[in-house]
């Protein structure tokens, strides 16, 4: 059995919702539940970071994307990546897109901290105020870059829907897309509301739905 190792409002929701997609069963394990799933996670990744995914073998994988094209590849009936080679190769690319510019920019916003040599309040400010114009930015160029590779409504989401529903979440780019990229902004509320999807997402952020 899979085992995903995160915690509510993580990107251990987007790896959640892909495996629900799959159709297969896996244990969810929160890491803020115990020291001991903390401690299990540790030595899956030694970063700590989530979502980690423990494979049927033992094995672990560990970023997002890359647990993303696993399933994808392992399960392809689940339409996590496209048939076509093409249309594949511009989903990767996106996935390699977000985590890269989108989900790596809120690492940075969470814990300006570690890119700090002194961390006094301005320069985290500072810090988190740049990264997070440029993280708003980067969601507009991958709005404009990537908005034919979304699903419709008579269409299974894909890896790259998922990815984005969830990543678009933190540090308000839900809200500049709504002002800048209406249109892209309405298709993640359209992922939102999948069937498969939606209740994951109710689990992670029951606030916003």
């Amino acid at each position: 059995m899979y085992q995903l190792y995160g915690h509510k409002n993580s990107g251990a929701a987007a790896i959640e919702a892909a495996l629900e997609l799959c159709q297969i069963a896996y244990r969810f394990i929160d890491t803020e539940a115990s020291a001991e799933a903390a401690e299990a996670l540790g030595k899956l990744n030694p970063l700590k970071q989530i979502p980690t995914l423990q494979l049927p073998d033992g094995s672990a994988l560990t970023e997002s994307a890359a647990i993303m094209i696993h399933l994808g590849l392992t399960f392809p009936k689940s339409g996590l990546l496209p048939a076509k080679a093409p249309d594949r190769d511009q989903a990767i690319r996106g996935l390699a897109y977000i985590v890269s510019n989108c989900y790596a920019a809120i690492g940075i916003i969470d814990y300006p901290e570690r890119w700090l040599m002194a961390a006094d309040e301005s320069a985290r400010q500072n810090l988190i105020a740049g990264t997070r114009q440029r993280l708003h930015f980067s969601w507009e160029v991958f709005a404009d870059q990537f908005s034919g590779e979304l699903y419709l409504d008579d269409e299974t989401p894909g890896a790259l829907d998922v990815l984005a529903a969830v990543v678009s979440r933190w540090a308000g780019s839900r809200e500049h897309l709504r002002q800048t990229r209406p249109g892209f902004y309405a298709w993640l509320q359209r992922i939102d509301r999948h069937p498969v999807l939606a209740p994951v997402f109710e689990r992670h952020w029951p606030s916003q739905g």
